[in-house]
């Protein structure tokens, strides 16, 4: 069976890919004045809450204690943050 020959004048080069059409319009919301009260995020700290560090180190010590190896970082994480929970109440 004969194979085809590629010549320069088979092989086709395009232009620059044309730029993508953005709507005239775009439907963000203006807002005014504050945010009411009822609307605000609450973002108070838990005070008798462990810290994240607290609860990092506790975790990190757990995957020591394993030599490294196996378990679940989220595990860890978990029952780190449960047993310090527990010691604070």
């Amino acid at each position: 069976m004969p194979s085809k020959r590629v010549t320069d004048k088979d092989i086709v080069l395009s232009g620059a890919v044309p730029a993508r059409h953005k709507p005239a319009t775009t439907k963000r919301l203006k807002r005014t004045g504050s945010v009411p009260a009822a609307e605000a995020p609450v973002t108070q700290p838990v005070k008798d809450a462990p810290s994240q560090e607290q609860i990092a180190t506790l975790a990190y010590s757990y995957w020591v204690a394993r030599g490294y190896q196996a378990g679940s970082p989220e595990e860890d994480w978990l029952r780190a943050e449960q047993e310090l929970a527990a010691a604070i109440a």
